[in-house]
């Protein structure tokens, strides 16, 4: 077994479709394939889960994480020039 090993989505896909296609445990499964049962559970975890939104990959968010992320970042920029506009305020109405 192999640490450290990245699988792609589409051999992420095909082992959790063998679980429930060869009528083979997931543990039979999982050393066939010389992966983790752990591994291998957590993918038909991920799968149920999320259905096509599974196994984003490393680095990428799922869509609604993602738009949540530049929501913040918006929202931080915005208190940011606000606060900016509020100090020249205060600067600029006092004589």
């Amino acid at each position: 077994m192999a640490t450290g090993q990245t699988y792609d989505k589409t051999f992420k896909r095909e082992a959790v479709n063998l679980v429930h296609t060869s009528g083979k445990s997931q543990r039979q499964v999982a050393e066939d394939l010389g992966i983790a049962m752990s591994t291998l559970s957590r993918w038909c975890s991920e799968l149920a889960a999320n259905g096509e939104r599974a196994f984003v990959g490393s680095g990428n968010l799922q869509p609604e994480a993602e738009e949540l992320r530049r929501l913040r970042r918006e929202n931080d920029v915005l208190r940011q020039e606000r606060d900016i506009l509020k100090k020249a305020l205060t600067i600029f109405s006092h004589p």
